[in-house]
């Protein structure tokens, strides 16, 4: 017994021996002769040179002066502190004329030993000084960030706090066409109790200057979820200007966001390359509002919430929704304008002006004579994400204050395939109501548009016409047209299928069509009527349309005066008029010439006038009967025809029959010879 007694003694001894040596060595070791050893290592790791240049140093420290008090055994275990100077790391090959791909003044952490048994790198607190890091990636998609492949790591890294000062962070993607430059500050404690760092950029996006600001914590918590993490940014890209201001709480999933974010700029089409979500081309505009974002491991989500702002002279308000993790983005919401200027919609059709295009930033011009917008959709960000999102127009004014109400619009983008069903208009106590489907999966984008206006009051929609010299009627329409082609201008160039008009009562003046914009339907009633009104019994028409060319099959207006008609083609394709307009006087007139009118020339320039050659004839007529006897010289031009009547009834049937919508495959016609 006394035997084993010894050897246990010489073995306990032996154990306290080894630990004090271990300690004494821990302790008193130069760990500047292990950077060979952990350069190396390291290297080949990352597959790339690492270095510690300067001094490396371990400390050892009581739990309480590195993080909270530990409970039982294991707050008797000193953790080290360690601290490494000059620490740089070369970039890959492909890169290796840039210099280095980071440069690190100094690194200190302190490391939980305890963790380490079940193969978890616990550090509570990571602090970087002098921080010089250069991302680079050329034009081929080779960049400096990805490192050697190898197998998944058995350890699990923890990160508690991350403590950043002066750095300097640059980004040079030749792919993204960003070059952008960020230095970080440390800010004086003293003046700012919130935040703990400064930072400011400068570069290009685009080919667009970028520059920017911000603040943001000291000490970034990256476990702690109870902890928000302060942040404050404004940067400008190209026109567009982002501020942000909020917190960000657990940051090592960038999990509950909560920021009141603004946004302004020339054209909301102009935040896809930033955001990554595709809206469409719009006016000026500014909006603020309350952004969340959560982010997991299988998605994201985003929620920009009760904002307001303007779109060019319009309001608009409500929360949009932006969600991951499907087979392609979601982005869902409803959108509500009080007071929505007409003019304010052209920009998503390429329909306003070529000075309003060159201050949203738009490449494209409206050619000098054309009419018809020849702005290329662009379908091919259509297929990274789907939409579901409605929209409510309170109220819709176009120029000189002429009210259309109640737009309800309900957009569904998915798989490349848009559409807008319903979309509606109130209009001067009616309704006009389309349903529109663009398909985006073909190079030349294929479209189907369904339209019906019913019970559109002139009065109503004119009400500066003075109702006690004549009773108004209504206006009603069908359409329906297919096309293809990535343009307004291509679809209706290549359009087929059919409208149908036709309005009861109502008067027809100088007034009235100035106030509708028609220009061409303003000459020819000034040349049939002169500059007064003139009462409407019915109007009808009943136009085919093949491969972007409108036909005339039936054009009846009935007035007390005449009775008018008219044949011809509109060419949507060329964008010309060929068309004649054959006036019938009614009753007894002492002057009416009885001679057709032609429309030709191109929608830029029409061309409106007197058939000659008719009037030559009547011209011969008068002079052969003045040789007779000299009252007869004017029986030519006096109408002695009886009352003609347009039949309504029958017209109104025949506008109320369906239209049928045309193949969209393009048709060739024969030229005219």
């Amino acid at each position: 017994m006394p035997r084993i007694r010894k050897i246990i003694l010489w073995l306990l001894a032996s154990l306290f021996i080894a630990i004090a040596a271990a300690v004494v060595f821990f302790l008193t070791f130069d760990w500047n002769r292990a950077k060979p050893w952990i350069n190396q290592r390291v290297s080949e790791s990352l597959g790339r040179e690492f270095a510690i240049n300067g001094d490396l140093s371990l400390q050892w420290q009581r739990t309480a002066q590195t993080a909270p008090a530990q409970s039982g055994w294991s707050s008797w275990v000193p953790w080290p502190r360690l601290q490494a100077q000059d620490i740089t790391l070369a970039n890959p090959e492909a890169f290796s004329r840039e210099g280095k791909m980071a440069t690190v003044g100094q690194v200190v952490f302190t490391l939980n030993p305890v963790p380490l048994l079940a193969r978890d790198i616990s550090l509570p607190t990571l602090e970087i000084s002098n921080p010089d890091i250069s991302l680079l990636r050329d034009k081929d998609n080779a960049n400096n960030w990805t490192f050697k492949s190898s197998e998944p790591s058995a350890w699990n890294l923890k990160l508690g706090r991350l403590i950043l000062r002066q750095g300097t962070f640059q980004l040079n993607d030749a792919v993204k066409k960003i070059d952008i430059k960020a230095e970080i500050d440390t800010l004086d404690p003293d003046k700012e109790k919130v935040y703990g760092l400064g930072w400011n950029l400068k570069g290009s996006f685009n080919g667009a200057p970028v520059s920017g600001s911000g603040r943001a914590g000291g000490v970034l918590s990256l476990q702690d979820q109870r902890q928000p993490y302060p942040l404050q940014a404004s940067v400008k890209v190209g026109k567009t200007a982002i501020a942000i201001r909020g917190t960000l709480t657990k940051p090592s999933q960038l999990a509950a966001l909560d920021l009141r974010l603004s946004v302004s700029g020339a054209s909301m089409g102009n935040l896809y390359p930033l955001t990554g979500i595709l809206l469409p081309e719009t006016p000026p505009f500014a909006t603020e509002g309350h952004l969340f974002g959560k982010i997991d491991a299988r998605h994201s989500e985003w929620r920009y919430e009760d904002f307001s702002g303007k779109v060019g002279g319009s309001d608009v308000g409500g929360s949009l929704s932006y969600t991951t993790g499907g087979p392609r983005p979601q982005l869902t919401g409803a959108i509500t304008s009080n007071l929505l200027r007409f003019e304010d919609l052209a920009p998503l059709i390429g329909a306003d002006s070529n000075q309003e295009k060159a201050q949203r930033g738009a490449e494209e011009r409206q050619p000098a004579g054309k009419v018809l917008p020849v702005k290329q959709f662009s379908t091919d960000a259509w297929g990274t994400l789907d939409a579901d999102v409605k929209l409510t127009g309170k109220r819709i004014v176009k120029q000189k204050d002429l009210p259309i109400s109640d737009l309800q619009a309900h957009l569904v983008l998915k798989d490349k395939v848009l559409a807008l069903d319903p979309l509606g208009f109130g209009v001067a106590g009616g309704n006009l109501n389309a349903a529109i489907r663009l398909d985006g999966r073909e190079p030349q984008m294929k479209s189907d548009m369904r339209l019906s206006a019913r019970r559109i009051k002139i009065q109503k929609l004119y009400p500066e016409l003075d109702a006690s010299k004549t009773s108004f009627g209504e206006i009603n329409g069908d359409a329906r047209l297919t096309a293809s082609g990535n343009s307004v201008a291509a679809m209706l160039g290549s359009a087929n299928g059919e409208v149908k008009t036709l309005v009861n009562q109502g008067a027809i003046s100088k007034f009235l069509l100035e106030a509708a914009g028609l220009n061409v339907g303003n000459i020819v009633i000034s040349k049939l009527f002169g500059d007064r009104e003139v009462k409407l019994n019915c109007l009808a028409g009943d136009f085919p349309v093949d491969n972007g060319v409108m036909n005339l099959r039936t054009f009846v207006l009935d007035t007390d005066d005449a009775l008018i008609s008219a044949d011809g083609t509109v060419d949507m394709k060329q964008e010309k008029l060929d068309v004649t307009i054959h006036p019938k006087s009614k009753g007894l007139r002492i002057i009416s010439l009885r001679s057709p009118l032609y429309v030709s020339g191109t929608f830029k320039n029409p061309d409106v006038g007197v058939n000659k050659a008719v009037l030559a004839l009547r011209a011969g007529g008068v002079v052969a009967l003045g040789l007779l006897a000299p009252v007869t010289a004017i029986l030519p031009l006096i109408n002695v025809d009886g009352e003609q009547k347009a039949d309504c009834a029958n017209l109104l049937e025949e506008v109320k029959k369906q239209p049928q919508a045309g193949k969209t495959a393009v048709k060739k016609v024969a030229p005219k010879k």
